[in-house]
């Protein structure tokens, strides 16, 4: 077996034939930064968290050990791709060179100089200026600002070192993802390849036999057929909320872990939801078209203020969240409905039942998941629980809402207006393809009145975008380099913190494996010989994940392991990172 294949990659040949049940376990022999704070994400039975004290990937990259010959001659070994053990019979650790942030020291007291208070507010301004962020979204990791005491201080102590031999990582990239996920990665030093548009399926089998991770956005389909041939895979990023497109469990099986952006375009959705409320109300679209044509008709007749009216809201995450505040702040009064008890923002209350909240709204706007309990959750019967000349938002997924339903609903005036942005199935392309062909009700749909339809654009802006690219590519990064699971849609989020440039001689273990009884305790007799340091496992569903740091290991002992992890029959995946 390649010597590097130890620090690779290692896949059982067939996950599914596990046998995979039993009791989730989790186990943790560190007390320091290893309690992870869940939060809670409002919307049907759909959860996210977020680490609210990790660092950012550039100073949280536990960066690998070199490996050399004695002699002094340096050889990097690729990540499952370099020469056999036997080439290199006596090796020893040696951590690469790095220049360490330098902290400002304060000045002597004979030498001290007092600014003036005008330069004070200045660098308070400037420096405000460097951290803030550019939307009001929650980001995924919450940190010291960059130039802060305290990020100076983190950075002294972590590695800063450049991932090891990083070139063999692939990666490929579809659908025109944001060139800030592109810059993340290729810092790295990882192979990028990029594709403007989603591929068809027999090409993108192709492609992804060989790469390491993969980032799509909605359109390219993750099925197990495609996922099967994905021979190498590690990760793949979604850089947007839904991950509808993904097979999740055929993935966790084959060990292969999902990230998403369940924050960044948070601020864009809701904008634009308040946009479509006024245009609804003042039938802007009606009266924009009529002046395409020519016809000038100025009336008032059922156009309304949105100012005391009342704004439902199905599914109080983060994008229900935010949309609430700029409602309140617009003179709405607000209450929305969730399957989960959540705290309100402002002055805005929740109701029991889905059906309280339609007689109650003068606008419903809708926010959640694709799930089996959400699948045509607005039905004929639903809409005639809605207020007469109401109107109703769908920013969700398209399966949320039954369409001839709908267009029954405002044929008859129970429903006086609607703005759709998601449709039950979308144009994998940009053309004219909303006919017929795609959807069977789309002509009699674009035949309505005060009726808004945009193409699935709630998260298509600037900001949103680069944020995504961000937020996702930050993922990948660290769980390429680290085994950071935090984040996760489809695994158990686990994290231990990055080694230390001290911790020279160490290694990290990641072992995932079918969620039975009895894998632990195997695990535990094969790393007990040696000295853990810290270790953490948790499960979700049929996968359990664990990660463990040794320390004082040689390249035989690293070897040792890797093999007795490999035997086990439990074994879904195993990396070791140095």
């Amino acid at each position: 077996m390649p010597f590097a294949s130890y620090f690779g990659r290692g896949r059982s040949a067939s996950p599914e034939n596990d046998s995979l049940s039993g009791p989730g376990t989790q186990q943790q022999n560190e007390n320091e930064n290893s309690d992870i704070p869940n939060d809670e994400v409002a919307g049907l039975d759909q959860k996210s968290h977020n680490n609210l004290s990790s660092s950012p990937a550039s100073s949280t990259s536990s960066a690998p050990i070199a490996i050399k010959k004695t002699n002094g001659s340096s050889h990097a070994y690729k990540n499952g791709l370099s020469d056999s053990l036997d080439q290199h019979p006596t090796f020893q650790f040696d951590s690469f060179a790095s220049s360490q942030t330098q902290v400002p020291t304060n000045p002597s007291n004979g030498n001290r100089n007092m600014s003036a208070p005008k330069d004070i507010v200045n660098n308070v301004a400037s420096a405000l200026g460097n951290t803030l962020s550019l939307s009001t979204s929650p980001t995924s990791n919450f940190h010291s600002p960059a130039g802060s005491y305290y990020a100076r201080a983190a950075a002294a102590k972590a590695k800063h070192l450049k991932p090891f031999a990083t070139e063999d990582i692939k990666i490929l990239l579809l659908e025109n993802v944001n060139q800030t996920a592109q810059d993340t990665l290729n810092a790295q030093g990882y192979q990028v390849e990029f594709h403007k548009a989603s591929l068809p399926e027999e090409e993108l089998i192709e492609k992804i036999k060989d790469v390491h991770a993969i980032g799509i956005r909605s359109k390219t389909k993750l099925t197990a057929k495609v996922l099967e041939h994905a021979k190498n895979l590690l990760v793949i990023g979604c850089f947007c909320i839904g991950t509808n497109q993904v097979d999740l469990t055929y993935a966790a099986k084959k060990g292969i872990v999902v990230f998403n952006s369940p924050f960044s375009n948070s601020r864009s959705v809701a904008e634009l939801v308040i946009g479509e409320i006024i245009a609804l109300a003042r039938q802007l679209g009606d009266r924009s078209n009529e002046l395409h044509e020519g016809v000038w008709n100025k009336v008032s007749n059922k156009c309304w203020e949105i100012r005391g009216k009342t704004l439902g809201i199905v599914g109080y995450g983060h994008i229900g969240s935010q949309l609430s505040v700029l409602a309140e702040a617009m003179g709405m009064r607000v209450i929305y409905y969730d399957v989960l008890p959540i705290m309100a923002l402002g002055s805005a209350k929740q109701v029991a039942t889905l059906d309280d909240l339609l007689e109650r709204s003068d606008f419903v706007t809708l926010h959640v998941p694709e799930l089996p309990e959400t699948k045509n959750m607005i039905t004929a019967e639903r809409l005639s629980k809605m207020k007469i000349g109401s109107y109703l938002i769908n920013a969700s997924r398209g399966t949320v809402v039954d369409i001839p339903a709908l267009v029954g609903a405002m044929k008859s005036g129970r429903v006086a207006g609607a703005a759709l942005d998601v449709f039950p199935h979308e144009p994998a392309a940009n053309g004219k393809f909303f006919t017929n062909d795609l959807n069977s009700w789309a002509e009699e749909l674009r035949s309505l009145n005060n009726l808004i339809l945009t193409p699935h654009i709630g998260g298509s802006t600037e900001e949103a975008q680069s944020a995504i690219g961000v937020e996702v590519g930050d993922a990948l990064v660290r769980y390429i380099n680290e085994g950071s699971t935090i984040g996760a849609v489809n695994f158990p989020e686990v994290n231990l913190r990055s080694l230390t440039k001290d911790e020279e001689d160490h290694v990290r273990v990641i072992f995932i494996h079918a969620n039975r009884p009895g894998v632990l305790r195997q695990v535990n007799e094969i790393l007990g010989d040696h000295n853990v340091d810290k270790q953490m496992s948790d499960s979700r569903g049929d996968v359990a994940y664990l990660m463990a740091d040794i320390s004082d290991v040689s390249v035989d002992q690293i070897k040792d392991i890797y093999e007795s992890l490999e035997s086990l029959s439990a074994k879904i995946l195993t990396r070791v990172l140095y």
